[in-house]
């Protein structure tokens, strides 16, 4: 018999290649979950514009975490396989919580539906993040590995928006779950056929002292949990400075658009520093980032500082927290990513919480609030010579 053609070859994924089709369909999913609740009773009972309202709104936020932290690590951990099967039972759960969306769109028992799906949304992502080290074959690897998937993610929540902005117009809520659910179905296969390069072994430690690990990672988590803080409170601050100023509905579109534009920067530029710098180093230079784009943006005033400082928050944000990520990933024992992962994230969503209600709270001048930002310097010259005492 002849050889077979190349274009009757069937190109087979890599187990990293697997994880992110996976990650990328989930995120797509969630994307068309919230297209759904914004043409839902959901978004109807609307905040207004009470502080009390946007502040109790923020400290919601914090549920999800209050679920996830104390119960995903421990499963993830306790035995090997159980982070896979978790990726297949958090798309798998969306798919029913999608349906029952649909059943209730206009009754208040979407609430509860609703909330169930962003249990099983965080559940993934923690998921997500302590899988990594399974499909890459070296440590160098790893923040390479976590801005692909953020991407990645980012690109399919873009995707899924075009045919779920057209469904909400021409058919409704109910169609867009319907969408939501049957791409979730295609996740939990995706998350099936998820293969690691290596078992992950409940029993695996690293090299390295455990103890200095420790300490390394939790040093890198203070330094996260700051750039975290600093999302919130920049993001509210621009949002009440802008409003003040009785700013038209395109500033606010442009000044999203700046963040999301820098996120996306930093996770392409994450990678590249890799190559030359440890993630420590990455963390610092992020921490630093913020410093120096708010005395810029001191010094500009007005609608253009609120864009530049979108964009360094933006940038700093999502570089850190791939090199955090990739710390974790690089340090923490097989037997305690799980639960670490879970337990970081719910601190940074404390910490972004923390920051958020500091100018809903208070009403903050931009100017004082980039002058508070900029002591990013002092936490990356603290973060810094705190690693090499």
């Amino acid at each position: 018999m002849g050889r077979s053609s190349p274009q009757n070859e069937v190109v087979e994924l890599s187990p990293f290649g697997r994880l992110a089709v996976a990650h990328a369909l989930a995120v797509g999913g969630d994307a068309l979950v919230t297209m759904a609740l914004a043409g839902s009773l959901f978004f109807d009972i609307s905040p207004g514009a009470a502080r009390g309202r946007v502040a109790l709104s923020l400290v919601l936020t914090m549920a999800p975490f209050a679920v996830v932290a104390p119960f995903l690590g421990p499963a993830l951990d306790r035995r090997a396989g159980g982070r896979r099967l978790m990726l297949v039972l958090a798309a798998a759960g969306r798919v029913v919580t999608c349906l029952a969306m649909a059943r209730v769109v206009d009754n208040l028992l979407l609430f509860p539906a609703a909330f169930c799906s962003l249990v099983l949304s965080k559940t993934h992502a923690v998921t997500k993040s302590a899988f990594v080290p399974l499909v890459v074959h070296a440590e160098a690897e790893l923040v390479e590995a976590n801005a692909k998937l953020a991407l990645g993610g980012a690109a399919a929540g873009v995707v899924a928006a075009v045919p779920g902005v057209a469904l909400l117009k021409l058919a409704g809520a109910e169609v867009v779950l319907w969408l939501a659910a049957a791409v979730f179905v295609v996740a939990a296969a995706a998350a099936v056929r998820v293969r690691p390069v290596r078992p992950d072994d409940p029993t695996r430690r690293p090299a390295a002292a455990e103890e200095l690990s420790d300490a390394g990672i939790r040093l890198a988590a203070v330094a996260t949990a700051v750039l975290r803080a600093t999302v919130g409170f920049s993001t509210f601050l621009l949002a009440f400075s802008l409003r003040r100023d009785g700013a038209p509905a395109w500033v606010f579109g442009l000044v999203l658009a700046a963040g999301t534009v820098g996120s996306s920067v930093g996770a392409v530029l994450a990678p590249l520093a890799r190559r030359a710098v440890r993630e420590e180093h990455l963390l610092t230079a992020a921490a630093g980032l913020v410093g120096v784009g708010a005395l810029g943006a001191a010094r500009l005033g007005g609608r253009p500082a609120a864009v530049l400082i979108a964009v360094a928050v933006g940038v700093a944000a999502s570089a850190g927290k791939l090199a955090f990520d990739s710390l974790v990933q690089r340090d923490a024992p097989d037997a305690e990513q799980g639960r670490q992962f879970a337990r970081f994230e719910a601190r940074f969503q404390l910490a972004w919480v923390a920051g958020a209600l500091a100018p809903v709270a208070l009403a903050v001048p931009q100017g004082s609030g980039l002058v508070l930002l900029a002591t990013g310097f002092t936490v990356a010259l603290g973060y810094g010579l705190a690693r090499r005492g």
